[in-house]
């Protein structure tokens, strides 16, 4: 048994309707009218991986609560559709002494959706602590 299985069906047009490990449901539309685009999903899910990624380095920097953690995504698309580039912008709201850039890297190496990216996509960094 695979550790993900998904069933993903499209009746007609562009909308594709997802269960995950038959538990969760998932609608994705190319044309953004029923759903979010996998663009869209891909961008969301990013940061949504992130995060978590994020307050584990945190904590192995010795921050225990850095309070509310927000990432603004950015995502350009090129003449085709496809992802060109990720920005995020991460405000944190406990001060992070300093230590920002190791945690931000150190969450990249935590992070499953940035491992599995093109290096080309992964995302730019900005980062405010204690916001």
């Amino acid at each position: 048994m695979a550790d993900i299985e998904v069933e993903s069906t499209c009746e007609e047009g562009y909308t594709v309707e997802s269960v995950i490990n038959g538990e969760w449901q998932l609608v994705v539309d190319a044309l953004s009218e029923e759903g979010p685009s996998a663009n869209e999903v891909l961008a969301a899910d990013y940061a949504s991986c992130y995060i978590p990624a994020f307050r584990v380095a945190a904590d192995k920097h010795g921050y225990d609560d850095i309070g509310e953690v927000t990432v603004e995504v950015a995502a350009d698309l090129d003449e085709d559709d496809d992802l060109e580039a990720i920005d995020f912008h991460i405000e944190v709201e406990e001060s992070l002494g300093g230590d920002e850039q190791d945690i931000v890297e150190l969450g990249e190496e935590i992070c499953h959706v940035h491992s599995a990216l093109r290096e080309e996509l992964h995302a730019d960094i900005s980062i405010e602590s204690g916001v």
